[in-house]
């Protein structure tokens, strides 16, 4: 339309016709920040680097996102600009602080606590990556001839109260016995005294079961997950059923739920494998094998009769939301000493720790 200003081309736009000048001008600001840097050399100054609020955000952010996807939040919410190597080495720096942070005595305080405790216990892999290291700092190695994929299991932690729906978590990448003292830890941060029941709920792993003794002795009984006992039943049932197969798996269900577990027996017994038969072909063997190694640990009637839960789906749930959907991505390697951290922050999001963690740093800032 005559009379309309024609609205002006940006510096930018207008030096893309003049590709000789992006050169000069790449020159120049080249030699500035060479020149910057010497200036800072001289008056000793170091850059002040992300303020606190803005490391909060970008942790914030790397906590549930890739650190290649960290940039693009800042910029698409705060309006601000920062590289991923710099997102990340900031995200790592707090989760290993989250992660460092001085632990209490894995010990039953002298308290009475609550009455009843409920405690879950499971593992999940996650991919990690290892890569050898050179002696000589100053030899160059290519890592890529000498990296090394595989799966380390983390294990999650997960104690409340009967009745609460806000569990405590806790969760490590360690041994079994670092397993054990983790969930003790969680069990006293839930309300874990001298008085407390402790009704512990997992696979029937033998390291389950055994640190749940050792954490907790008298204090603390052990259920095998009431539906992993049903997954060995229902293969066994499909081989030696006479009547249609869920048909005899209820049946068995519910003499399990009886404490009637000699009659599920006696119900295997005549139809176990010969020796010679394969693990992989031999269902009714497991069933039987499973059932028999683990005495004592299948009362699903008093759980029932108390209104415990006889399964641990809560914990193979929080696996999910806790562990897998940051540390188990698609295409994602990690560091065993990052996974750890990262572990170590995000359950410190899922026990509603966050905002302590920041309020803890502004008072040792102050």
């Amino acid at each position: 339309m005559e009379g309309r200003l024609k609205p002006s081309r940006s510096l930018e736009d207008r030096l893309r016709d003049h590709p000789e000048l992006w050169v000069k001008i790449e020159s120049l600001l080249a030699v500035v920040e060479n020149a910057a840097g010497d200036v800072e050399k001289a008056a000793e100054v170091v850059c002040r680097g992300c303020s606190e609020p803005l490391q909060r955000v970008i942790v914030d952010f790397g906590a549930d996102a890739p650190a290649a996807r960290i940039p693009q939040k800042l910029k698409e919410h705060h309006g601000i600009e920062v590289c991923a190597s710099t997102c990340w080495s900031i995200v790592l720096q707090h989760a290993q602080t989250i992660d460092e942070r001085p632990k209490a005595v894995a010990q039953i305080p002298e308290r009475d606590g609550v009455a009843q405790l409920i405690a879950e216990i499971d593992g999940s892999m996650i991919p990690v990556v290892e890569m050898a290291e050179s002696n000589d700092p100053s030899a160059k190695v290519d890592r890529r001839k000498t990296r090394q994929v595989g799966w380390k299991e983390a294990r999650l932690s997960l104690v409340h109260t009967l009745g609460s729906v806000t569990p405590v978590f806790g969760a490590t990448v360690g041994p079994p016995d670092q397993a054990g003292e983790t969930l003790l830890r969680t069990a006293v941060q839930a309300g874990l005294g001298r008085q407390t029941k402790v009704h512990a709920v997992g696979d029937g792993a033998a390291w389950i079961a055994d640190q749940v003794s050792e954490q907790f002795g008298l204090h603390g009984h052990f259920l095998v997950d009431f539906y992993h006992v049903c997954d060995y039943l229902t293969a066994a049932g499909k081989t030696i059923a006479s009547t249609p197969a869920r048909a005899w798996l209820e049946t068995q269900k519910d003499r399990l739920k009886q404490n009637r577990v000699p009659d599920v027996l006696d119900e295997l017994q005549p139809f176990v494998e010969d020796d010679s038969v394969p693990d992989d072909n031999a269902p009714v063997r497991a069933a039987y094998r499973y059932l028999t190694n683990r005495p004592g640990q299948f009362n699903y009637r008093d759980a029932l009769m108390a209104k415990l839960p006889i399964g641990s789906g809560e914990v193979e749930s929080a696996h999910r939301y806790v562990i897998q959907d940051r540390l188990k991505r698609a295409g994602a390697w990690w560091k065993l000493k990052n996974a750890r951290h990262m572990l170590a922050l995000r359950v410190c999001r899922a026990n509603q720790e966050w905002d302590s963690y920041w309020q803890s740093r502004r008072q040792q800032a102050a």
